[in-house]
């Protein structure tokens, strides 16, 4: 079953993390993976490019079925597997809205996320970090993670997104993870740390962990300010 599936995939891509822990969730081990480096440009490999035009990580194929969309390709892997491994979408129609809602919000998570640490990087200049461009998002991220924190409140003490661990969780958990790996305070944000912390040793999390996290556990400072 899992050996006539394939996935390509970056390190430290949330995209990629979300359909690898989907794929330990199902007991979808065995597949066939490749991890491709951005900085070597593999993106434009003919391989990719043959199944994703867009050059994007991550690129999901099972048999001739080919899913690149991370978020359509965890749907995807929970309908195809329903009676395999966990459930990872709730069975009551309200907790089913709960789900979908909170795992396309944590889709956009990532770009809001992503937009504060590449313009940082790419923006070395000091002048250049205060632009007011840099200040809207940074504006924006905090927003956004309070609005978090608020949709955590709202849930049980110690609890997931949606009831029972679902792919709102598989979704936002690999954000709020990237978001502490890039140097958001634990201390300014504790209802998020509870929620990493909750997570961060389940069993297909830990089995997906990014190397590259594990073998420089430093992290950096992009978000340490937020």
């Amino acid at each position: 079953m899992a050996a006539s599936m394939s996935l390509l995939w970056g390190v430290g891509s949330t995209p990629c993390w979300r359909v690898m822990i989907t794929l330990e969730e199902k007991q979808l081990q065995g597949y066939k993976s490749k991890l491709l480096s951005y900085d070597k440009e593999e993106l434009q490999s003919p391989e990719v490019l043959k199944i994703n035009p867009r050059a994007q990580l991550p690129t999901f194929k099972h048999g001739d079925n080919i899913v690149n969309e991370s978020c359509g390709a965890c749907l995807y892997l929970e309908n195809q597997f329903k009676l395999q491994g966990t459930k990872l979408i709730p069975d009551s129609t309200e907790e089913q809205a709960l789900m979908y809602q909170r795992m396309m919000e944590g889709a956009n998570l990532t770009e809001i996320i992503h937009r504060v640490v590449y313009f940082q990087w790419f923006f070395l200049n000091e002048e250049e970090r205060h632009d007011s461009a840099l200040k809207r998002f940074r504006e924006a991220l905090v927003t956004e993670l309070k609005l978090w924190e608020r949709y955590l409140e709202e849930v049980a003490e110690g609890s997931y997104l949606a009831g029972a661990f679902s792919l709102a969780d598989v979704v936002v958990f690999t954000n709020i993870a990237y978001a502490f790996r890039f140097g958001l305070s634990f201390e300014r944000y504790p209802i998020l740390t509870k929620y990493y912390n909750l997570l961060k040793d389940r069993p297909s999390i830990k089995a997906t962990w990014p190397p590259r996290w594990t073998d420089s556990p430093n992290g950096y400072e992009a978000l340490k300010d937020i």
